[in-house]
């Protein structure tokens, strides 16, 4: 459960930087690698949801 946390933190974080990096540069390249790293962010999320369900059911 710890390293769901700890992914998914990372993962904001390093979204958010590559967002910022965006705003200060305006190179589309960290945009696309912002979006791409949310996406699996959320992906991640899920999976921690999924597992926190499963333990509660079983």
């Amino acid at each position: 459960m710890l390293l769901f946390r700890w992914t998914v933190l990372f993962l904001l974080i390093a979204a958010g930087v590559c967002f910022a990096f965006y705003v200060g540069t305006g190179q589309a390249r960290f945009r696309t690698w912002g979006v791409v790293i949310l996406k699996w962010t959320v992906i991640a999320a899920l999976g921690f949801f999924a597992v926190l369900v499963l333990e509660r059911l079983l």
